[in-house]
């Protein structure tokens, strides 16, 4: 990314462009993500003159399902085209290039699933949706320290605090810090210093899209695969003696490992989905670039499937996985969509962008005129049962496509629920 020519500037985002909070709000006691707990409040009218929740985002702890746990089928089986089906969503892009690239699958019904795809092989940059397999990843190596006890596995998430150091550095983006004595909230940017649980940094690395904190979980994933059983008792300091002594190549390969070799446990091939770089710059100073990454319409939709079977590690990781993907407050992009104001969705966008202004064209933020990259993974469940997954893939250049993404979301929708 840094090789640029000097007449060319690159520019370079994988994260959502605005907050989105996610997790139920009754979660703080699950999880002491402080967030939930000012959630709680403003539910509960402690804290006034907040922004209300849309009514999609009111679902709680035990509220939240998997949908396909009796389907034992595999994704591929399930990704079965029905002509109908794929008729009418053809229909939808009627007079738009391959530059969209989609997959569906209508479940409301799960003894009669709905599938269509669009250039449901078409690799993307996959930009922050990425930080999905960093969540595998984490889940993955939570049940080799813990492979009997879930509750142990959460009491890590819960009670281990680590430090940000470099790997935070650096990210445009903020994070929520909420203080629980005086009911204040604080947004500002990771810093080396900042100390959080393992469920907060996950959760920021979600809930707002950080990618220092996608860095620091990832950098604890690897820490659990070189270490093991004694990842618990790990102090900071073995962790930065273990970065500073083992080789590079050593530790580039073992974290390239603990992030896609989950994926293709699940059948994701490396050319349907993979990850091959850190989110922040200061990773580098220990761990490498390897393979690059990639994504996929059919490669994501074979996640969320697994995802909704309880396949994804075991079912209790992919429940709590869809749990920390559920999304309760301000929606973007695809989610922000009206017809989904009262619909639960689970969701995580990811962007990239290049411009190359030496031409005079129109470049900007997420309108990028080389490539202009913008994902969206969704699963959808409206109050009346309706429920589908998503993958909507887009590299339109030089137009802001939050707004392509929301508009073909509605009408999904109302394709779907007519």
């Amino acid at each position: 990314m840094r090789k640029v020519l000097s007449y060319i500037l690159l520019l370079t985002i994988c994260s959502a462009f605005v907050a989105s909070e996610e997790y139920p709000i009754d979660g703080y006691g699950h999880t002491g993500i402080k967030r939930l707990l000012r959630l709680e409040r403003i539910q509960s009218g402690e804290i006034k003159n907040a922004t209300a929740l849309p009514p999609g985002a009111m679902k709680t702890y035990d509220e939240i399902k998997l949908n396909l746990i009796t389907r034992t089928d595999s994704a591929g089986a399930l990704m079965q085209i029905d002509p109908n089906f794929q008729k009418e969503i053809n229909g939808l892009f009627r007079g738009l290039d391959k530059s969209y690239s989609l997959t569906v699958l209508d479940i409301s019904d799960v003894n009669n699933i709905r599938y269509a795809e669009r250039n449901e092989s078409a690799g993307y940059q996959p930009g922050s949706v990425g930080k999905l397999a960093v969540l595998t990843g984490l889940f993955t190596q939570l049940a080799k320290i813990y492979p009997d006890s879930w509750e142990s596995r959460t009491e890590l998430l819960r009670n281990r605090s680590v430090k940000a150091g470099v790997w935070g550095l650096t990210d445009e983006h903020t994070v929520p810090i909420f203080n629980i004595e005086n009911n204040t909230l604080v947004k500002r940017q990771v810093i080396a210093s900042d100390v959080f649980t393992l469920y907060e940094w996950t959760d920021h690395m979600l809930s707002v899209s950080n990618n220092g904190a996608a860095s620091i979980v990832w950098r604890e994933v690897l820490l659990m695969a070189a270490f093991g059983k004694d990842y618990p008792s790990l102090t900071e300091e073995q962790a930065l003696e273990y970065f500073k002594t083992t080789p590079k190549k050593e530790l580039t390969d073992l974290a390239n490992d603990v992030v896609n070799l989950p994926l293709r446990e699940l059948g994701i091939t490396p050319e349907e989905w993979r990850l091959g770089s850190f989110f922040t710059r200061g990773a580098n100073t220990y761990v490498g670039d390897k393979g690059g990454s990639i994504g996929t319409p059919s490669g994501l939709m074979k996640f969320l499937i697994q995802l909704e079977q309880g396949k994804v590690v075991d079912t209790d990781s992919s429940l709590e996985m869809k749990r920390l993907m559920y999304m309760t407050d301000r929606r973007i992009r695809y989610a922000q969509a009206p017809a989904l104001k009262d619909a639960a969705v689970y969701f995580k966008s990811g962007s990239l962008y290049q411009c190359d202004r030496s031409k005079g064209e129109t470049c900007g933020k997420y309108m990028g005129n080389v490539t202009n990259y913008m994902n969206s993974v969704i699963i959808v469940e409206h109050p009346d049962n309706c429920t589908y997954l998503v993958v909507l893939m887009t590299n339109v250049l030089r137009k802001n496509s939050a707004s392509d993404h929301m508009y073909l979301a509605s009408r999904i929708d109302n394709l779907i629920r007519k």
